[in-house]
């Protein structure tokens, strides 16, 4: 298989590991010592290699995610949602407006595209007192890898690798190394009926805190009402490049479509810190509230192309864990932001 940015190793792993490639943009700066002008920083270096690997850039679009859809709504809070946190909306229920997408830096990828997975969800909040904070979230439990250094490895293996790389080639190697990258890659990742039939996973921790001063770490689990409904392989084969877009449009016209955000908790001993740990599924989890969303953007595609989430923009109640990769993610989304609108 000759994929967007991997024309070489086997088909299989070729096509999981794009998946996995391009979650996320991740940085941390970093100086050259003795020069006066400052060498290019992580987070540009992994926004210059994601662009490469996608044949970009694409003027007016991310670098990563590229291809996405707007709509808006409402959250409610649950009853039991300030018990965790005293964020405000946690107290009453506030509009929201969200972005689903596909991975990469192709705005033209077809939805159905093994890599067009895992996609993401981009939440914001608009708070009571002119306020915004930002969920953001990938529909994989778990990322492949720990730093902001590692995953521009990952990607300069995946750019390394050619036709006719010497075996093991870079991406065999770099997985060889990395047991969560390889877990990540071999995991199965359906296509979704539609973005309203498909789970989506806070891969990073934060700090949650109510009015009583009690804190306690968890990770947000955000889950369609309709339950999870993936494509069979006959229906994947018929799937239009655009399905996943024109879907979603149909569905709000009929109903309203419903997530329950939920945050598991971390238990004493557990890694907050370090994406690549997937905690156990018998954790406790406290819903949130419910997202429900019922109109089309005015305009998707404009608003979209200006719309830029933080997951560190926070709120009172809320912190961050020291997971380098979410203390990273907004110098990167930065670069992207600064050049999808200056047109470079």
């Amino acid at each position: 298989m000759k994929s967007l940015f991997i024309r070489h190793a086997h088909a299989s792993t070729t096509r999981k590991m794009l998946s996995g490639a391009v979650l996320l943009l991740l940085a941390s700066p970093v100086i050259a010592a003795d020069q006066t002008t400052p060498e290019k920083n992580v987070n540009e270096k992994i926004v210059d290699t994601m662009t490469v690997l996608a044949k970009g850039p694409y003027t007016g679009f991310r670098a990563n995610h590229a291809k996405g859809i707007v709509v808006t709504g409402t959250f409610t809070p649950s009853a039991a949602a300030p018990t965790l946190s005293k964020a405000a909306h946690f107290q009453s229920a506030v509009p929201v407006t969200v972005r689903f997408s596909d991975p990469t830096g192709v705005p033209t990828l077809p939805d159905a595209s093994p890599n067009a997975s895992p996609h993401g969800i981009a939440i914001r909040f608009q708070l009571p007192d002119g306020g915004i904070t930002d969920i953001v979230s990938i529909s994989f439990n778990g990322f492949p890898v720990a730093n902001p250094e590692d995953f521009l490895a990952l990607l300069t293996a995946v750019s390394s690798t050619k036709p006719d790389s010497p075996k093991p080639t870079p991406v065999e190697q770099f997985l060889a190394t990395h047991p969560a990258a390889k877990r990540f890659v071999i995991a199965p990742k359906p296509a979704p009926v539609s973005f309203g039939t498909l789970s989506f996973y806070g891969v990073n921790a934060f700090k949650f805190t109510n009015a009583k001063g009690e804190s306690q770490y968890a990770r947000y689990r955000i889950e369609p009402l309709a339950g999870n409904q993936s494509l069979n392989e006959e229906q994947l084969a018929k799937a239009a490049p655009n399905y996943l877009m024109d879907e979603l449009p149909t569905r709000l016209e009929k109903a309203p479509v419903t997530f329950r955000i939920s945050a598991q908790l971390a238990a004493p001993g557990d890694v907050t810190d370090d994406g690549t740990v997937i905690w156990p599924d018998n954790r406790p989890q406290i819903e949130l509230g419910v997202l429900s969303l019922t109109t089309m953007a005015a305009d998707s595609l404009a608003i979209q192309k200006t719309l830029a989430f933080n997951p560190l923009l926070l709120v009172d109640g809320i912190a961050p864990s020291a997971d380098p990769i979410l203390l990273a993610r907004p110098l990167a989304y930065s670069v992207s932001v600064r050049r999808r609108l200056s047109g470079n």
